[in-house]
């Protein structure tokens, strides 16, 4: 009875989970996306709770005050976290949080093939749960490392890299042939290790200018790796969850490098960019920048009729987005056409800038996507680069020999004047040179973000 109506509450539970997808792609129903997927996470716990409880050999007493205690140590920690990391820092939470879904498939695989009794069917499904496991966990502490800026976040070039990655992959294959004849616990060990080294060396080998789609691989690497423990488990809930972590994580990702005109194995086998904050040296003489004032700026949109703000990272970082909103109201109150232009790329994790402007109430009607904008440069008069780099370059369409060469960018050049919004005249995350910087139709405005829009502001 209570294991029919816990299978119950289970299909329930995954009936939300995919209404809180629905949800989530758009922003008008993202809230409700949220809350269904709220719901059926604490449907899908209630239930393995109860069973749990049924199947354990304890005192049910004593099985639900264990499940108690570490319940409360995770709410504990995550409303720990969740106060304390700013939105700047969500892109390496994700990570690491990805890794904490890598480790607990591996930790299930080997307690599944210690407790189990061994089959052929059940040792395929830990040896593969293990492998992804173990290149999720160590994948996302390299991302992490990266986003965080406590690794260089230019890839890692060691020579013969990509047949490194074959090797390890075949000599797994390998030592599943064994682990299947034998059901021994030293080639299940061996192949773990192999894996954790494939999953730090696949992402170190992969440059800052691609840690977005990262991001998007790693989320759908441990939605399989929750699939894999599904299957261990015989858990029908976690089965389905992984599918649908995995394969919405692999659509993203494919949107991501189709967004980068890059293909996806490009990416895996060691993605562009040096190290960002540079300033790169270039035989190409661009000439030299101009520079502009607050007050300067705020001239200049007074006169306009049509202004786009185009956000990045650095816009996220200086925390700039809520004196931008107020700008943003003040000059539509004021009858100027304003909208917002978002590279699918913008910032280190997909939808990073479309959740900060939301977080500042900015009207989702503005915001606009890059395809959805880039024709209309050609007639706005001013356009705002608040803390975008590699998203607004020009080389990536007229340098064949760029790195980011092919990459789709938003075009703001093509508008009557733009400003930029630098500390300095570095790179961008992928470690490019930017010519944008030096047109004649450029000025930067350096320094930061938040604070030189306070003074445009203050100004008018």
């Amino acid at each position: 009875m209570l294991t029919s109506l816990a299978q119950a509450v289970y299909l329930v539970a995954a009936v939300l989970f995919v209404l809180s997808l629905a949800g989530l792609s758009k922003p008008e129903s993202a809230r409700r996306g949220n809350v269904l997927g709220m719901v059926g996470m604490g449907l899908a716990l209630m239930a393995t709770v109860l069973l749990a409880a049924q199947s354990s050999e304890r005192p049910v007493f004593v099985t639900l005050m264990l499940i108690a205690l570490v319940f409360l140590i995770g709410a504990t920690v995550g409303t720990w976290q969740a106060r304390k990391v700013e939105m700047t820092q969500m892109p390496e939470m994700i990570a690491m949080l990805h890794s904490f879904v890598g480790l607990a498939a591996v930790l299930v695989g080997f307690n599944s093939y210690l407790t189990e009794t061994p089959d052929t069917v059940h040792l395929v499904e830990v040896f593969l749960g293990v492998f992804i496991g173990a290149v999720t966990f160590t994948g996302s502490i390299v991302a992490y490392l990266k986003l965080a800026a406590k690794i260089s976040s230019a890839p890692m070039m060691i020579p013969g890299r990509n047949w490194l990655n074959l090797g390890a992959v075949v000599a797994s294959l390998g030592l599943m042939g064994w682990f299947i004849a034998d059901a021994s616990l030293a080639p299940l060990v061996a192949m773990t290790v192999i894996a954790l080294l494939v999953g730090w060396h696949l992402v170190a080998s992969i440059g800052g200018g691609d840690m977005p789609v990262v991001v998007s691989m790693l989320n759908s690497y441990s939605g399989w790796a929750a699939a894999a423990a599904g299957f261990m488990l015989s858990n029908d809930l976690l089965i389905v969850v992984g599918a649908l972590v995995g394969s919405s994580g692999a659509i993203l990702s494919w949107i991501m490098c189709k967004a980068m005109n890059r293909s996806f194995v490009s990416v895996i086998l060691g993605g562009f960019g040096a190290e960002g904050g540079t300033v790169v040296a270039s035989d190409t003489d661009y000439g030299e920048h101009r520079e502009v004032s607050a007050a300067e700026v705020a001239e200049m949109l007074k006169n306009a009729r049509s202004v786009i703000v185009t956000p990045g990272y650095g816009m996220a970082v200086a925390k700039a987005q809520y004196p931008v909103a107020d700008l943003v109201q003040r000059l539509r109150g004021q009858g100027v056409n304003v909208r917002f232009g978002v590279h699918p790329v913008a910032g280190r994790l997909p939808g990073h800038m479309n959740v900060l402007l939301a977080e500042a109430k900015v009207p989702y009607d503005i915001v606009l996507e890059m395809d959805e904008i880039n024709d209309d440069f050609a007639d706005t008069d001013v356009v705002l680069v608040i803390g975008a780099n590699d998203t607004v370059n020009p080389a990536a369409l007229e340098d064949p020999g760029s790195p980011i060469a092919g990459m789709p960018v938003l075009e703001v050049w093509g508008s009557r004047q733009v400003i930029v919004f630098k500390r300095s005249m570095a790179t961008g995350y992928a470690g490019v040179q930017n010519p944008l910087f030096f047109r004649d139709n450029t000025a930067m405005l350096f320094g930061d973000a938040k604070s030189q829009v306070e003074n445009i502001i203050q100004a008018f």
